[in-house]
């Protein structure tokens, strides 16, 4: 053999690691800026502001150094306790005032992907009876969940999870085996519904309001993960023919579990994750960030590129309610969550809350755009911190 054989066909060159690069701009450069009404995310601003309170003022931001430290946040959220959120043209003044504005990239590349999320509602009881079949498990006390951050730099995998069995860590079991008993008896259930497909939604979303057979309410949040790779059943639902890639939503989704019930927990089982919950006090879902979050206001991003309580002003396009058009997207938001499929310097998840509106929205968002990350003027000066 005079040397290595010849592929068939070519291997496409590898993609580059994922970079965030920042371009200052000014903020006369936001597209909408002057006509959003910024005053509508000093509250969920505030919310992260309480949280960096917390920390010292050596502290990073976020995981690196490019939301600089907490003492370099202090004068901005200061001064956002003192601005009235309902006078719009005082919270514009107090954020030209205190942030400088980045267009996020990357590389070079602007454009990146925004989808939506929005609070799930579900009916359910807190004992099992009659319609209420399904239950939703809180997390149990021998699941352990691991920050591979904690032991090397760059992992292949941010999170994994299982249970200690003879000193060894091994995998949880899977949403089909927890579906099929794997968890019954262990007095695990927080909570039972009446829709399996709701629970499943549920899950994607990470938080839910249940209403209860008593006439009450009932908010729930995540607890935690077992650990198994997140699938798309979307993708799946593509793959297989049943959906066209345009054609996918989550409502699409829905119709299809609907219109196949004797395939439907095959198809919810190939996503093998499964979120654990816990029951919540409060008037909204908790972010990642441990603070409520605001509809149209909050965002979960990708925590390995923007750091968590940065306003960022998005610039994109939404469906209309009734899914029969879009409309443009330009608004501040803050974020304040993260999520598993949230991956890459230029993602973003809107948040809608609990809404038929929310909900609809959220389920057809699937569209490009940019957005720009607004950073305290004490770190934007600081230029060494910057890509």
């Amino acid at each position: 053999m005079v040397g290595p054989p010849i592929p068939i066909v070519e291997e496409a060159p590898a993609e580059p690691e994922p970079k965030l690069t920042l371009q200052a701009v000014d903020f006369a450069a936001l597209p909408g800026w002057k006509e959003d009404a910024v005053g509508e995310a000093l509250p969920a601003l505030r919310k992260s502001c309480r949280r960096l309170a917390k920390k010292n003022d050596a502290q990073l931001v976020g995981r690196d150094e490019i939301g600089g430290t907490a003492g370099q946040w202090r004068k901005a959220c200061d001064a956002a306790s003192k601005v009235d959120a309902k006078d719009t043209e005082a919270a514009r003044t107090y954020f030209e005032t205190h942030f400088r504005p980045f267009l996020a990239m990357n590389h070079d590349e602007p454009e990146g992907g925004f989808t939506g999320y929005y609070e799930a509602s579900l009916r359910g009881s807190r004992t099992r009876g009659g319609k209420y079949q399904n239950p939703l498990y809180k997390r149990p006390a021998d699941l352990v969940m691991v920050n591979m951050r904690n032991f090397t730099a760059n992992p292949s995998r941010r999170r994994i999870a299982g249970r200690v069995v003879n000193g060894l860590l091994r995998p949880y079991e899977t949403r089909k085996q927890i579906r099929t008993g794997a968890l019954k008896g262990k007095k695990l259930e927080l909570i039972w519904i009446d829709d399996k497909v709701d629970g499943f939604f549920t899950q994607i979303q990470g938080s839910g309001l249940v209403k209860l057979d008593d006439g009450k309410s009932m908010r729930i949040g995540y607890a935690g993960q077992n650990g198994h790779s997140y699938t798309a059943i979307g993708r799946e639902l593509v793959r297989d023919g049943h959906i066209t890639r345009a054609e996918m939503s989550m409502q699409a989704i829905r119709t299809w579990l609907a219109n196949n019930p004797k395939s439907a927990d095959e198809m919810m089982d190939r996503n093998q994750a499964y979120v654990f919950f816990t029951e919540l006090s409060g008037n909204g879902p908790v972010g990642s960030q441990n603070v409520e979050l605001t509809p149209e206001r909050s965002a979960a991003i990708d925590r390995n590129f923007i750091p968590q309580s940065a306003p960022l002003f998005i610039d994109t396009t939404v469906p209309t309610e009734d899914g029969s058009g879009e409309t443009t997207f330009q608004q501040l938001v803050i974020a304040q969550d993260s999520g598993g499929a949230i991956r890459g310097p230029v993602r973003a998840d809107i948040f809608w809350g609990a809404s038929d509106r929310g909900a609809s929205i959220a389920g057809r968002l699937k569209s490009r755009g940019r957005y720009y990350l607004l950073l305290p003027v004490s770190v934007a000066a600081d230029h060494s911190k910057l890509p």
